[in-house]
């Protein structure tokens, strides 16, 4: 077999289909956040903007979460040297979880080393604990949700995204009798739109149905202490399973679930995903805490970070660009084309000096290419004026039709 035939092939679909991805090297500058430094192709370095980072708050580069990170390091050494179960769980850990079910006031948490493998462990191993239980999974669910639904060999059904009566017919259509669970996000993160929760739960209610909710996009940024939607919309009580993450709002990684003590020990004792993999560093797991327990009282980060991303949805609709607003923090720009949409992006960051990663099929469907802008706090004035100008001489440069891009 010729193996470097089929890997051309393969690659060579993705160049034609002009989706190819191209990682950039950039290098995050302390403090400094969105500022960072790009290595081009010919090793000279260029100074960029990051707008398409999922640091949403800037708390990775925050002195609370870096003086944490700091001390746990210098008190532990870089790594666990080990699983959860064989000497991998330390009282950073512990800790971190105390932080999380306080957060979204449930009995306990349970860390994974990220939010897709919290998803697709918890997924895939929920039948085992529930047998003959089917999962009604959201179309647009995140692809670790679809992957641990797809891979727990029970019953699925999917309803249409966010289309509660065609979830009622599913769940009239089953066994009243079995085991049932409603998988489904708080935001969406590639339209930036929400999910109908109390909906949802009325259902849940009504056909005796568990709930799981991914509140990766939302956990905090959302709610008074930044639980997420549903702890804004007071519905946190209402949901059996909240997953979230620590790479995003919180700025550094890792994932969770948040649940019952019995459903978390349950996923604990038969997860394959976190049964046999290594626990996230000491470090890391300070960092998440001090970040997430710095966050449950810094209201004022959450509202300059809606405030950013209102003004620059506010001055990209002024100038006419097919802006997707569903009223998150999400600023998504419709291009519809993989070419065009690459053609930006390439030029944002070498004419620009903005960094912005254009989004393409697998990640949206064919046809809804996009650039996804995440303004956080620290973008300021000056950094939305450049980025807002930058895209209406490009979006006139590339030719794109407003009008039927609009339509």
């Amino acid at each position: 077999m010729d193996q470097n035939a089929y890997l051309d092939a393969a690659l060579q679909k993705l160049h034609d289909e002009g989706r190819y991805r191209t990682f950039i090297d950039i290098e995050r500058e302390k403090g400094a956040f969105p500022h960072a430094m790009w290595t081009r192709p010919d090793s000279t370095q260029v100074p960029i903007t990051v707008w398409c980072g999922n640091d949403y708050l800037g708390m990775g580069q925050h002195p609370v979460v870096l003086e944490a990170m700091h001390e746990a390091l210098d008190a532990t050494g870089a790594g666990s040297g080990g699983t959860r179960n064989i000497s991998g769980t330390t009282v950073y850990h512990k800790r971190l979880e105390a932080e999380l079910a306080d957060l979204h006031q449930k009995e306990a948490a349970l860390l994974f080393t990220s939010a897709y493998i919290a998803n697709d462990a918890t997924l895939s191993t929920l039948p085992k604990l529930f047998p003959g239980l089917i999962i009604y999974s959201d179309a647009l669910n995140h692809a670790s949700m679809i992957e641990g639904v797809r891979r727990n060999g029970g019953a699925k059904r999917i309803f249409r995204h966010n289309d509660v009566e065609h979830l009622r017919e599913l769940l009239a259509a089953d066994d009243p009798a079995t085991p049932k669970l409603i998988a489904f996000e708080s935001i969406y993160s590639m339209d930036g739109d929400f999910g109908p929760i109390e909906a949802i739960c009325d259902l849940a209610d009504e056909f005796g149905a568990m709930t799981y909710i991914d509140e990766v996009h939302a956990v905090g940024m959302y709610g008074p202490r930044g639980a997420g939607v549903a702890e804004r919309d007071g519905l946190m009580d209402r949901i059996d399973i909240i997953n979230g993450t620590m790479a995003k709002a919180y700025g550094v990684m890792g994932g969770y679930i948040a649940a019952s003590e019995k459903m978390c020990d349950a996923i604990r004792s038969y997860a394959p995903g976190f049964i046999f993999t290594t626990s996230l560093p000491p470090a890391v797991a300070a960092g998440c805490a001090a970040s997430v327990a710095h966050l449950k009282t810094d209201q004022t980060r959450r509202d300059q970070h809606q405030m950013q991303a209102k003004i620059l949805k506010m001055r990209l609709k002024g100038l006419g660009l097919p802006i997707i607003d569903h009223g998150s923090h999400i600023v998504p720009v419709h291009v519809g084309d993989p070419v065009k949409c690459k053609m930006i992006s390439d030029r944002l960051l070498d004419d620009f000096g903005i960094y912005c990663q254009p989004i393409n099929f697998p990640t949206v469907p064919r046809g809804t290419e996009r650039l996804r802008f995440t303004p956080s706090p620290v973008h300021g004035p000056q950094e939305v004026d450049h980025l807002v100008k930058s895209m209406d001489q490009l979006w006139s440069m590339c030719e794109l039709n407003r009008a039927q891009l609009t339509a």
